[in-house]
């Protein structure tokens, strides 16, 4: 009896602690959540599905991809060119940024620090150009002037990242201050760019829902 008594014991006991362990998911350090940054942000995006379902919705193409510094940078940045335009008119982008992605320790997060090229129009279609064409080769010059960061931090569905809580400083269509808080997916990225002006007051940008870029092709290929 005694026996049994022990035998049952010993097996509520290996129960329980096979019960207590906690889930855990698999560890990515810093570094290689900005590869996952780097990777979700490549490729072309863009708001057509709710172009169509919001008429007042405008449809944006996004397309960014990968290059690489003439002079050697921090090594565990990554650099992008983004650019953004109207569907209707590709070749005339609107608005042209370098982006660099990089660990934020800090924070424990990733940067995506944005720049405002010197000269925009010499850089517009760059991620038409062969990926291992020097013409995706930039000197660290040309990067411009730093205009923002967003500090992202892993979720379950992606990344989830925001601004300062002050936000940047700016001068853009009335606007000396923006903002944003952008969702990104495998498949997708809301984004909720807004600016505002000396008062406080939102003089553009995203009000009642975000702007919101669906994947056309894989991450990587561009």
């Amino acid at each position: 009896m005694k026996a049994s008594w022990a035998i049952a014991i010993t097996y509520l006991l290996h129960c329980t602690v096979a019960i207590a362990e906690p889930v855990t998911k698999p560890f990515t350090t810093l570094q290689q959540q900005a590869e996952e940054v780097a990777a979700l942000l490549t490729g072309k995006m863009d708001t057509s599905a709710q172009a169509i379902a919001n008429s007042k919705a405008p449809n944006v193409q996004m397309t960014t991809c990968r290059i690489e510094l003439t002079t050697p940078a921090d090594p565990q940045s990554i650099f992008l060119y983004q650019e953004q335009a109207m569907s209707t008119s590709l070749d005339k982008p609107y608005r042209q940024r370098f982006l660099q992605i990089s660990p934020s320790p800090l924070s424990q997060s990733v940067r995506s620090r944005s720049y405002k090229p010197t000269d925009p129009t010499r850089w517009s279609g760059l991620c038409d150009r062969a990926a291992d064409s020097i013409e995706r080769t930039v000197n660290l010059s040309d990067l411009g002037t730093p205009v923002c960061n967003v500090f992202l931090k892993r979720v379950d569905t992606g990344y989830m990242g925001n601004t300062p809580i002050d936000g940047c400083p700016a001068n853009v269509r009335g606007a000396v201050r923006i903002t944003n808080h952008i969702e990104l997916t495998i498949a997708s990225m809301n984004t909720w760019d807004r600016g505002f002006d000396t008062q406080g007051k939102q003089v553009w940008g995203a009000k009642t829902e975000s702007y919101q870029f669906r994947r056309k092709e894989v991450g990587g290929k561009r």
